[in-house]
C-alpha cells in the first residue's frame, strides 16, 4: 500500500488523519491518503503569491518545454509518488483499482493527458489566438499591428476541485502552469492518482515544485475552502453544483454536458449510415464523459433508431476490469447505481416513453463491493417526456421524436452538439444558438475533441483580463 502525503507548495505533509482508498472489487487498501482541513488550505492560500513568483522566474517558453517533457514522463517514466515509485503500469492498475474503470480505459486516458502536455504549445497558441506568451508574462506588448495590448492575471493560483469519474477530465487544467499561474488541487476521493502523477512529472521536468499544492480531504470542506480562498477556481459536479455557482465569475463549473446528436430533416431517412457514430458517441469511455451523447433528436424513425441502438448496446455485459473488451466502469459509491436506476425507472414509467433495452436483460448489476449499470436506451415520443434530456455516468441515451423546427427550442443547454444536416438554413440557426457550446457540423462523434479549440470555456480568458494600457 502506497502512502500519499498532502503537498503544500511542493512540500510533502504527513497529517494526523488519513483515508484508505480501497480496491473496488476486493476491498483491500491500495493507498493511504493524508487528509487536511480547511484551515491548512486557508493558511497556505496566503502564500499563493509565492507560487506565481516561482513560475514568473521561468520564461513561458521554458515552462512550455517543461510541460512537454512532463508529458513524456507521465506517459512512460517511473515517478516518485508518495513513499514509492510508480511505473506507468502501476498507475494504470492503481487508477483502475480505485476508480472502478477498466484497465484499457485507463490506458486510453494516459494517452489523452500525455497528448495535451506534449502538445501544450499548440493548445496554448489556439487558446490565446496566437498571442505571444511573453506578452502575458510581461503584462503588455505589441501583437504586431502597432497597438499595445495588456493582460492582467486575475489570480496567482487556480484552485481545482477534481472528480473521480475519469482521468481524462484533468486535461482541462493542464495548460495553467505555462500561463505562470500556480495550482491548488483537491483530488477526487477515488482517483487521486492522476493529479499526483502529473505533479510528479512536472516537478521532475523542471517546473518549480512550490507552484503546486494537492489537498486530499473528505466531504465538501476542502472544496469549499479552495473555492473561497482563490479568486479563480474550477469545480466539477452535477446540476446542483452548476446551479450553485451560476453567474459566479470566480468559479468555472464543469458539470453534465447534455451532449446531443441532431438528425435534420434531410438526414433522418439515412439514419442507418450514422448508427456506428451514434453507438460510439454513447459508449466511448464507458459513457462517463460530459461529451458522451445523452440524447439523439430525430424528426422521424425514432423507434427504429432506438431499437437499432438497443440491439448494439443492450447485449453488452459487465466484464472484469482486466478484460481488453471491458467497456463499463463500476459505481464504487454505495447506493449510487441503485439511485440512478430508480430515477431512470421513474422516467421509463412515462406513457410516452419506451424502454428499448428491456429485452436484453437487467440493466442494474449489483456485486458485493460495487454495482454496474449496463447500456440503456429509451425512446421518447415527445421532447416533453421526463427522460428526454437526462445525463448519467454510464452509456445511457434517449432517442427523442422532435420536428426539426422545434429542436433548438427543445434541447436545452448542450455542451457538444453533432448536427447531421446539409440544410444551410438549419446550419445557420445552429451556429447562432447560444445554448450550444461545441458545434459539430456533420457526422462527427460527440467525444471527438479538437484540442486546438477551447473546450468548455477559454481557460486563458478565465485567468487573464484584457485591459487597456498606454505608454507615454
Amino acid at each position: 500500500m502506497i502512502n500519499l502525503p498532502a503537498i503544500r507548495w511542493g512540500e510533502p505533509y504527513e497529517s494526523l488523519e488519513a483515508d484508505e482508498v480501497k480496491h473496488f472489487l476486493t476491498g483491500q487498501p491500495v493507498a493511504r491518503v493524508n487528509t487536511v482541513g480547511s484551515g491548512i488550505v486557508a493558511r497556505d492560500a496566503k502564500k499563493a503569491r509565492r507560487a506565481r513568483q516561482a513560475l514568473q522566474s521561468t520564461s513561458p517558453a521554458a515552462l512550455v518545454d517543461a510541460c512537454r517533457k512532463a508529458g513524456e514522463l507521465f506517459e512512460s517514466a517511473a515517478l516518485a509518488i508518495g513513499d514509492g515509485r510508480q511505473s506507468p503500469d502501476d498507475y494504470v492498475l492503481q487508477t483502475s483499482a480505485t476508480a472502478g474503470m477498466p484497465i484499457a480505459m485507463c490506458q486510453a486516458n494516459v494517452a489523452k493527458n500525455a497528448f495535451v502536455l506534449k502538445n501544450i504549445d499548440k493548445i496554448l497558441d489556439a487558446l490565446t489566438r496566437g498571442l505571444d506568451l511573453s506578452i502575458l508574462a510581461r503584462g503588455y506588448g505589441d501583437e504586431g499591428r502597432g497597438v499595445t495590448v495588456s493582460y492582467q492575471a486575475q489570480t496567482d493560483v487556480l484552485g481545482a476541485v477534481l472528480p473521480s469519474n475519469s482521468p481524462g477530465v484533468h486535461t482541462l487544467w493542464l495548460p495553467v502552469i505555462p500561463l505562470q499561474v500556480g495550482l491548488a488541487l483537491k483530488p477526487g476521493s477515488h482517483e487521486p492518482w492522476t493529479p499526483y502523477r502529473i505533479a510528479a512529472a512536472m516537478v521532475e521536468a523542471g517546473i518549480p515544485p512550490e507552484a503546486l499544492s494537492i489537498y486530499p480531504g473528505a466531504g465538501g470542506e476542502i472544496g469549499a475552502a479552495i473555492l473561497s480562498n482563490y479568486s479563480r477556481s474550477m469545480i466539477f459536479g452535477g446540476p446542483q453544483t452548476i446551479q450553485q455557482y451560476a453567474g459566479n465569475e470566480r468559479v468555472q463549473v464543469h458539470g453534465p454536458g447534455y451532449s446531443k446528436i441532431l438528425l435534420g430533416d434531410d438526414a433522418a431517412d439515412n439514419w442507418p449510415e450514422h448508427l456506428d457514430l451514434m453507438v460510439d458517441s454513447v459508449y466511448r469511455n464507458g459513457g462517463r464523459s460530459c461529451i458522451n451523447c445523452s440524447s439523439i433528436y430525430a424528426p422521424r424513425h425514432g423507434a427504429e433508431i432506438a431499437a437499432a441502438l438497443a440491439e448494439r448496446l443492450g447485449p453488452l455485459e459487465v466484464l472484469p476490469p482486466d478484460d481488453p473488451q471491458a467497456g463499463l466502469a463500476a459505481f464504487t459509491t454505495p447506493g449510487a447505481a441503485q439511485a440512478i436506476w430508480s430515477a431512470i425507472e421513474r422516467d421509463l414509467a412515462d406513457g410516452q416513453t419506451a424502454h428499448a433495452t428491456a429485452d436484453y436483460g437487467p440493466r442494474l448489476v449489483e456485486q458485493e463491493t460495487c454495482a454496474y449499470l449496463r447500456p440503456t436506451v429509451w425512446h421518447c415520443r415527445s421532447a416533453a417526456c421526463p427522460g428526454a434530456n437526462k445525463e448519467y455516468m454510464f452509456p445511457a441515451v434517449a432517442v427523442v421524436d422532435c420536428p426539426q423546427e422545434r429542436m433548438l427550442a427543445s434541447i436545452g443547454p448542450t455542451l457538444v452538439c453533432t448536427a447531421i444536416t446539409e440544410n444551410e438554413s438549419f446550419r445557420q440557426e445552429l451556429i447562432a444558438a447560444v445554448h450550444i457550446d461545441r458545434l459539430n457540423l456533420g457526422p462527427i462523434p460527440t467525444p471527438q475533441v479538437d484540442w486546438l479549440q477551447p473546450h468548455e470555456g477559454n481557460l486563458v480568458e478565465f485567468l487573464y483580463r484584457n485591459r487597456a494600457l498606454q505608454l507615454a
